[in-house]
């Protein structure tokens, strides 16, 4: 009687995580992203279906965020024209949602994702407090978001992910990763690890934190809009994810550092965290293989 009662209690959390993460919305979107039939940029077994598939992306979607806040005019198009403060997980289904398209859907499906995203960053335009005007479809700030957000989700898979990839599968995800970048506007985006890290290093003099970015990080690490039982599960991930934050961002942005804890206590707490999401959500991914079984044969 114990397998019946252990494969319900998964399936029950692993619909928990899904509706949390995908949404309202999320098994109508799961069916047409997994289960239209087309041609694909990408099978299941490529270095970007691995890394975006894996979940591994939990901590890493959350250290995106936090690294990208650094820049200034990304953090002020955040502040000035999304509602983060009371639509966090609306946010966070609308970006799921994009990475599962441009990953797994069909490549009629991707581009059109692509091409909504370009319309709402031709909205996103503002000055910052010096002077300074910005743009959400700014090449120069496109590559940083996607450099910040390609460098999370790569250390995370690297660190909590079920099959690492080797430094060649890396390179590969760098390169197919870049397909996006570029199609949303952004200009002499990198396609290796070696040139990754030299991009990030290349931003270092435009970075700091900001008074917006330091607020909306804490409402991201304390101020989750979850129930009181799910906080401390949470709370694991965001550990995780700031123990994956370089060292010199810890002050601009407020954040502890703990090196020799973040070591071991919080590795072996994300660690735990990401494999029970994993078999937690092993039911959703069975599902959407089946649905992509079933395009495929179409």
């Amino acid at each position: 009687m114990a397998l019946p009662v252990v494969s319900t209690a998964r399936q029950r959390l692993g619909e928990a995580l899904f509706a949390r993460v995908a949404g309202p919305d999320g098994p109508r979107l799961r069916a047409r992203i997994h289960g239209t039939p087309g041609p694909r940029r990408f099978g299941l077994d490529d270095p970007i279906a691995r890394v975006h598939g894996d979940a591994s992306m939990f901590v890493g979607g959350i250290r995106a965020l936090m690294l990208q806040a650094l820049h200034p005019a990304a953090m002020a198009g955040v502040a000035e024209h999304s509602d983060y403060r009371t639509d966090m997980w609306g946010r966070l289904n609308r970006t799921a949602t994009f990475i599962a398209a441009t990953t797994f859907a069909t490549d009629a499906h991707a581009d059109a994702s692509i091409a909504a995203v370009r319309r709402i960053h031709e909205r996103v335009v503002g000055t910052l407090p010096d002077g300074t005007p910005y743009a959400a479809s700014d090449p120069h700030l496109l590559r940083w978001v996607h450099v910040a957000e390609i460098d999370s989700f790569l250390l995370a898979h690297q660190t909590y992910g079920a099959r690492p990839l080797t430094p060649a599968e890396t390179d590969t995800y760098v390169a197919q990763t870049a397909h996006v970048a570029e199609a949303l506007g952004a200009r002499d985006v990198p396609r290796t690890k070696a040139e990754l890290d030299a991009v990030l290093a290349a931003y270092r003099p435009e970075l700091r934190g900001t008074p917006e970015a330091r607020e909306a990080i804490r409402y991201l690490l304390l101020k989750p809009p979850l129930p009181l039982l799910a906080r401390a599960p949470y709370g694991t991930l965001t550990a995780a994810a700031v123990g994956l934050m370089p060292a010199w961002t810890r002050l601009p942005l407020r954040l502890p550092w703990l090196p020799v804890v973040e070591g071991t206590v919080v590795r072996a707490l994300g660690q735990v965290s990401t494999s029970t999401i994993r078999w937690a959500m092993s039911v959703d991914r069975a599902e959407a293989d089946r649905l992509r079984a079933g395009a495929i044969s179409a």
